[in-house]
């Protein structure tokens, strides 16, 4: 039976749209082309030759964290260049790129002295604001002096701040330490009651409450004792290391947090001297006499830009890799492949795990032979189940090979994120890492009620039970239920009998800490469900050990960039052709496309790519336990 055709009005539209949109793009096209040959054209006619200015004596490395910290780049090259040269909030900063740059200044002579500069910092997590906070400790070990300065500090901001010698707030600014919480939307009532649409949840676990947004008003008893469970262990930690760093009781700390009235009143209402008060903060200075203090203390005068003499993270960045490149390398090569984001069917952009492309980079590994091991990193809440499995499956294939697979979790690896982390032959996770979720769940919504009020029913034949089971207009009958049932109950089987096999435990003993419950990684380890406290320096180390390696190179596989992305990438990375952009982004901030704003959005986003499919019943390992 062939499908309908759509109407004339319908066709009429879609014309007017097709139109429309041929216009858009053509325009933004032209845009673009104008801009390249404009860059093109300036760089050919004498823009400096030089690929990097040489560094100076007595320069300090401010290290600039305005961005968004990820494990890899989600954005396009040109969106990323643009943030790059204007200093936007839309900036990704690598988390490997921060780690290096730290590891390499520390024995530049060339740089004296570390600026921390960490306000408009976001960190989706505790566990890589952590990593960044071992690495200027480390750093410390070196004897070079280490100041933080920011006109204001948010918390996970100032945990990094908090390990300078001194550290520096403008004398208008704030830091205030307001402890971890977790507040969602509910939609029932505008879903069941509102609309008339019925939200049916098939789980197994009392604790895995991901989709509890859709079928209630307010989130349940288990979900907020596990949440508070695992946000209590992260918090205490936050305040032992911000503690240690500053010589302060964490029991001092909570007693400043829970007298705040009384003791900013004392102050009147002057947060920057409360914080002085509380020892959190060594001196309020304005930028101007931050830069004259570091002049002071030893940093070379910039007669060009009257300032300190200084490189930021970008350009050390460049700078260091071309120290690298210099140096001969080992063909023997440690793998490291990225798997950030929610987990989805197909080929995914960077920034998404996608069970065919996410597969395909750990494929690639697996058949280049000069790679030793192999490192998977993993920042991510989950998603669908196949996905999980697929990726899984190729973890398992590469260590077939007689080559160790080591996981290394970042901020978050739950549900599907474990999932595709079980069979390694390690798994590390800091202490605040976010994990376990063991779980999966059905989600299904059905509009019989809602199609009725506005006079719209749905009716018709089938040749058995299930051809029309799943259709939207449709009431779930109570076969229908016990058939999705049946299929996540099997899932959940499979989910803990892989974590049991992989793990060397009972499915008994997996399910006592599953049913979708949600760990820190210190509790995770206490449940047998991680092995070693570690970042990803940690996990490659083990890697390399594991694969009797002495002399190796770090590869990262990713997608490679087209000769034009790395082109504009190179670009971002340079300050003497930095200016270009800067000059170019106001047309370039049209082609970018804004990012997802507001929980409902970003909820109704999961909903779709989570409630629809080629699959009559979608299993989801999700979990959402960000903070």
């Amino acid at each position: 039976m062939s499908a309908a055709q759509p109407g004339p009005i319908r066709l009429f539209f879609r014309f007017i749209w097709n139109a429309v949109n041929f216009t858009n793009h053509l325009v933004f096209n032209l845009i673009m082309l104008f801009v390249v040959f404009a860059i093109i054209a300036v760089i050919s006619a004498g823009m400096s030759a030089k690929t990097f200015t040489p560094l100076k004596d007595n320069t300090a490395l401010v290290l600039d964290l305005q961005g968004v910290l990820v494990e890899q780049r989600t954005i396009d090259s040109f969106s990323a260049a643009i943030a790059e040269a204007d200093g936007s909030s839309a900036r990704e900063i690598r988390l490997r790129d921060v780690l290096a740059v730290l590891d390499a200044a520390k024995t530049d002579p060339k740089i004296t002295h570390l600026v921390l500069s960490t306000e408009g910092l976001e960190a989706n997590g505790m566990a890589a604001v952590r990593e960044i906070a071992a690495a200027v400790k480390d750093f410390k070990a070196s004897k070079k002096p280490v100041y933080a300065f920011a006109n204001n500090y948010e918390q996970k901001q100032y945990l990094i701040a908090a390990q300078a010698d001194k550290v520096f707030m403008d004398p208008e600014g704030a830091f205030f330490p307001e402890g971890l919480g977790r507040y969602r939307l509910f939609y029932r009532e505008a879903l069941q009651e509102k609309l008339g649409v019925d939200v049916h949840l098939f789980r197994v676990g009392e604790f895995k409450s991901a989709a509890e947004p859709y079928i209630l008003d307010a989130a349940s008893a288990e979900s907020k004792e596990a949440d508070l469970y695992w946000m209590n262990d992260i918090w205490q930690r936050y305040l032992v290391q911000m503690g240690e760093a500053r010589k302060i009781a964490p029991s001092a700390i909570t007693e400043a947090i829970n007298a705040l009235p009384q003791r900013l009143a004392a102050v009147n209402g002057n947060l920057a001297q409360w914080a002085i008060n509380e020892k959190w903060v060594d001196g309020l200075k304005t930028a101007e006499q931050m830069e004259q203090f570091l002049v002071d203390d030893g940093v070379a005068f910039d007669d060009e830009n009257g300032s300190f003499q200084q490189i930021g993270l970008t350009d050390y960045l460049g700078h260091s890799k071309l120290q690298r490149k210099s140096k001969s390398a080992s063909s023997e090569k440690i793998a490291v492949v990225v798997a950030q984001g929610e987990i989805v069917d197909g080929e995914q952009p960077q920034g998404m795990i996608g069970g065919e492309s996410t597969s395909a980079l750990i494929r690639s590994a697996r058949d280049d032979e000069d790679v030793k091991a192999l490192v998977l990193r993993v920042d991510s809440p989950g998603g669908g189940v196949f996905a999980s499995e697929q990726i899984r499956r190729e973890v398992e294939l590469f260590k077939a090979t007689g080559r160790p697979v080591v996981v290394s979790m970042a901020n978050v690896a739950a549900s599907g994120g474990y999932w595709i982390s079980m069979n390694a032959d390690t798994i590390y996770a800091d202490e605040s890492t976010i994990t376990g979720s063991i779980g999966i769940f059905g989600l299904m919504m059905r509009a019989p009620r809602g199609l009725d009020k506005i006079g719209v029913h749905s009716d018709g034949v089938s040749t058995t039970p299930w051809a029309g089971a799943f259709d939207f207009a449709r009431a779930i009958d109570e076969p229908t239920k016990q058939v999705i049932q049946s299929v996540i109950n099997h899932g959940y089987a499979q989910f803990i009998g892989k974590v049991a096999k992989a793990r060397k435990q009972s499915p008994e003993a997996i399910n006592a800490n599953a049913r979708g419950r949600v760990w820190s990684g210190a509790q995770a380890k206490s449940k047998g469900l991680i092995d070693e406290f570690g970042g990803l320096k940690t996990a490659i180390d083990n890697a390399a050990k594991r694969a009797k390696l002495n002399d190796f190179t770090v590869q990262y596989i990713e997608t490679p960039l087209s000769p034009f992305e790395q082109f504009i990438a190179d670009l971002s990375g340079n300050s003497d052709t930095q200016g270009l952009v800067r000059w170019a982004s106001p047309a370039l901030m049209l082609m970018q496309q804004t990012a997802a704003g507001k929980q409902i959005r970003t909820d109704m986003q999961w909903l779709d790519r989570n409630t629809s499919g080629n699959r009559p019943v979608n299993a989801i390992a999700h979990c959402f336990c960000a903070f």
